[in-house]
């Protein structure tokens, strides 16, 4: 990665996510929420929350040339790095809340570590069921409890620690959906029934230990702006020895991190 481990200004945040998180966090994913999906040929596919677009190009690669595949997000710089991947996919802005598509638009739609983000998950929900036809698929991945993933529950408590309650919370602020229970009362209160939740478990892996500091730092979703540059110093310190139990042999860092799925079909 070299340089780009620093994560420098000159990128915006998108190209940050995706040339750092992406690789690191999420490109497995896309197949794995497909799958959830079952995503195939001639489906109409929307991906809500679709970031640089990963879950929607490996849906792309599933529905052929018979098929279609909307991107949705509301942030501008993310679809500006998705539209340089497929100009095939129809890249959109907008909110998950408030979805501009007609009722029964969509066979499939699907979102992929979006829905810990938006301002009223349990609306988005009956928002995406509402573009779903009958007979068509919901697969939502959020993140998994912070407990169960190792190596961000350390750095959580070491940022705990170092910086106080306020930017541990920032930081876990993406696994606030990781409880099974959670998801389901969101589903009764969007109206969807008969939803199931399965876990999933998935690896991060980054380059080193200060690569996966330097791009947390980075991240306008978490603790970008929160950490000054000694303060940053800090932690990266702390966090060599503090993550050294997840170093491999080569220098890399590796953990587990699970997501929970939630899947429903609209009868």
């Amino acid at each position: 990665m070299g340089n780009a481990e620093l994560a420098p200004a000159t990128r915006s945040p998108a190209e940050v996510y995706d040339e750092l998180f992406v690789p690191a966090l999420f490109q497995a994913w896309g197949e794995v929420v497909a799958d959830a999906a079952a995503v195939g040929p001639r489906q109409r596919v929307l991906d809500v929350a679709c970031g640089t677009g990963v879950l929607a190009c490996a849906a792309l690669a599933r529905v052929g040339v018979a098929g279609a595949v909307t991107g949705l997000d509301p942030n501008e710089e993310m679809l500006a790095v998705a539209r340089r991947k497929d100009a095939r996919i129809h890249w959109k802005r907008g909110r998950a809340e408030s979805l501009p598509f007609a009722d029964a638009s969509f066979d499939r739609v699907v979102s992929q570590f979006g829905c810990m983000f938006f301002d009223d998950p349990a609306g988005a929900m009956r928002e995406m069921m509402r573009v779903l036809r009958r007979g068509g698929r919901l697969a939502v991945a959020v993140c998994g409890a912070l407990d169960h993933s190792p190596g961000y529950a350390v750095l959580a408590e070491l940022l705990h620690r170092l910086f106080g309650q306020s930017v541990a919370d920032a930081f876990r602020a993406p696994f606030a959906l990781g409880d099974p229970r959670r998801l389901l009362a969101l589903c009764d209160a969007a109206g969807i029934a008969d939803a199931a939740v399965a876990r999933v478990d998935g690896t991060v892996r980054f380059r080193s230990i200060d690569a996966l500091v330097s791009t947390e730092r980075a991240c306008v979703w978490t603790l970008g702006g929160l950490l000054d540059d000694e303060q940053f110093d800090r932690l990266r310190e702390a966090a060599r020895e503090s993550l050294q139990p997840f170093a491999l042999a080569a220098g890399a860092v590796a953990f587990v991190m699970p997501a929970l799925i939630v899947t429903a079909d609209k009868v």
